[in-house]
């Protein structure tokens, strides 16, 4: 008989296998959470059967064979508050999960709980850092919340965002539909239906209940709560704060915006769409069926610009959903994508508001004018060549009024040595001196105010260029000589230092248009001083031109190292046009000499009669110099 003896390898595999079967049993273990879901469903089903006792009208069969622990705890809550509200045992069991629906444009991803966006991501732009491949997201990491506040007859609070829904996602054509049920039964609940179309910026989105007028306190209505903290999507974060806004349309068409810094709040009613906006991406509720009341609130997040840097505003919007025979029921749209003027405006819902274009005449100007003008020379050029294009037909077509500011200038200029020794015979007589004045010019034929009407005239272009450009989204990460992206600030240097009002990188364009600037004045200066006789008692006009030669390109310099290249470009364009046009004017137009021999003439004719304006100021005149001759008595 053969002697055993001792295996060292067996007894190590023996150990080996009865180490893994431990660890197995162990894994195997219910966890705490679980241990306390089945306890929990227990308890649940044991309520069901006694209330089924006492009630035999109503079922309470739960599907909570396939409930998770969330699962369990949403219907543990949801019988506690509807009081034991009838179920149905053939509803599918609400878990945590998300859809996803997309199109060309946009992406969407839609969680369970709470039954809400949580990812847009807008798939044809990418962030400031181009070259990183990372696209716009509006909605993403828990930044933005969707909330109802349900509230039931026995005065207790659910809160949408806290409850599981089931999604239910079909097709039709090219729209995608996404249903999603949060339900107290087969037909009861609250729905939110998400209707995406093919190559589209707009969401359908519907809320309606069913089957919940029993359940519901429907005497006052539910409150939606939609808050959003904006991303930062641009390179500049004091211009993209500085354009961040909570903008809404109420009441008759009228259109608004929370304005300020932190905490503000406005209350409108009636309204009818709320826009979270970006410098130049928006997010927009907008609804059929104007919300009756509104709580609006926008707070800052940029407290300090190098420390802040991922969000750039909190917005909030509180507004309620009414109730209508016992259900409520809201057609919706979403819109997620770009500020673009155009694409807004094609949706006829006013969203184009939301641009900033001006007031009045500024507004009409880059309506009308600058936006279809510069839509069309961009649709064929580059869009820096169409900067300039754009700017040298706006000058041009401004150059008559130009002409007559300068030939204005001119008379006045001719006029000067007779102004002056009126001056010196009437020194001490200053209203005699002004109504001789006035006698001159109407002798002339010359209106003093000729040279200020072309100026204001071109006032509202130069302003609506300062809207326009900044609002301008087709310049978004458009290149341009060294500037990479004619939205933002052209920086040529990085500075390792931040100086006050300027900021810590020197930007190339605006040094072009203040020396621009700068040779226009120190040109236009001379003749405006020779121009405009000194009035006594007023300040020394030579002097304060002198000043604002230099001012001026300093304020520019200081302004615009921080906005868009595209803005410093239109202006650094402008002035050189205009320094060419005054040349010529001045050089081959204008012909002094001429002048000086017109206004001999007209001298020597009747004098043409006062306007309105003239006669009442020669009219003032004189009853002065009739009060002051009569306190002298």
């Amino acid at each position: 008989m053969e002697e055993k003896k001792f295996d060292l390898n067996s007894i190590i595999g023996f150990v080996l296998i009865f180490g893994i079967l431990v660890w197995i049993m162990y894994q195997n273990q219910p966890s705490d959470k679980e241990i306390a879901a089945e306890k929990a469903k227990k308890e649940l089903v044991a309520k069901q059967e006694a209330q089924a006792k006492t009630d035999k009208t109503k079922t309470a069969v739960l599907p909570v064979t396939a409930a998770t622990p969330g699962d369990t705890v949403q219907l543990a809550q949801l019988q506690k508050t509807l009081g034991g509200f009838a179920y149905s045992a053939t509803l599918p069991s609400a878990k945590e999960g998300f859809t996803t629906i997309e199109n060309e444009k946009m992406i969407l991803k839609i969680a369970n709980k709470g039954g809400y966006i949580v990812e847009a991501t807008l798939k044809e732009f990418k962030k400031f850092e181009k070259n990183s491949g990372q696209l716009v997201e509006l909605i993403k990491d828990n930044n933005s919340n969707l909330n109802i506040q349900l509230q039931t007859t026995d005065n207790r609070t659910l809160n949408s965002k806290d409850l599981y829904f089931e999604p239910t996602l079909t097709k039709n054509g090219a729209d995608q539909i996404l249903t999603m049920r949060l339900k107290a039964g087969a037909n009861e609940f609250l729905e939110y239906k998400y209707v995406l179309k093919a190559n589209d910026y707009l969401v359908g989105f519907d809320i309606r209940t069913q089957g919940l007028n029993k359940v519901l306190n429907s005497s006052k209505p539910l409150d939606l709560v939609w808050d959003l903290k904006s991303y930062r999507n641009e390179k500049s974060i004091s211009i993209e704060k500085r354009f961040a806004q909570l903008e809404y349309e109420y009441g008759d068409e009228k259109f608004s915006s929370v304005n300020g810094g932190e905490g503000k709040e406005d209350n409108p009613e009636k309204v009818k769409f709320i826009a979270f906006k970006q410098h130049f991406f928006s997010a927009i509720l907008s609804t059929d069926k104007p919300f009756e009341k509104s709580k609006l609130q926008s707070d800052e997040l940029v407290k300090d610009e190098k420390i802040d840097t991922t969000y750039i505003k909190q917005f909030k919007a509180t507004v309620p959903l009414a109730f209508s025979n016992g259900e409520v029921d809201y057609k919706m749209n979403w819109y997620f994508g770009p500020s673009d003027y155009k694409i807004l405006k094609s949706y006829d819902k006013n969203f184009q508001k939301i641009i900033p274009l001006g007031w009045g005449i500024f507004g009409w100007i880059n309506q009308w004018i600058f936006i279809p003008l510069f839509g069309f020379l961009s649709s064929y050029i580059a869009y820096g060549i169409a900067i300039i294009i754009f700017t040298i037909i706006i000058k041009l077509a401004m150059s008559p009024i130009t002409y007559k500011s300068f030939l204005s200038q001119a008379k006045m200029k001719v006029l000067r040595p007779e102004i002056t020794e009126l001056g010196e015979k009437f020194k001490k007589d200053p209203m005699k001196k002004q109504q001789e004045t006035m006698k001159l010019y109407n002798k002339a034929g010359v209106n003093p105010m000729a040279g200020c009407i072309p100026a204001l005239i071109q006032l509202p272009f130069m302003y609506a260029s300062f809207q326009f450009f900044p609002s301008a989204f087709e310049l978004r990460q458009k290149s341009f000589l060294w500037a990479d992206d004619l939205s933002s600030f052209d920086a040529v240097v990085k500075l390792p230092f931040t100086i006050p009002l300027y900021g810590s990188h020197i930007s190339l364009f605006p040094i072009l248009a203040a020396i621009a600037i700068f040779f226009y004045m120190k040109m236009t200066s001379g003749d405006q001083q020779m121009a405009a006789p000194q009035q006594e008692g007023m300040p020394d006009m030579a002097k304060m031109m002198k000043i604002m030669i230099y001012v001026s390109p300093l304020m520019m310099l200081i302004f615009f190292n921080s906005y868009g290249a595209g803005l410093s470009l239109y202006n650094f364009i402008s002035n050189l046009i205009t320094i060419g046009i005054m040349f010529v004017i001045k050089n081959y137009i204008v012909d002094t000499d001429k002048i000086h021999g017109q206004i001999q003439e007209n001298k020597l004719k009747e004098p043409k009669k006062q306007s309105k304006f003239q006669q009442r100021l020669q009219d003032v005149m004189e009853q002065q110099e009739a009060a002051k001759k009569q306190n002298k008595k």
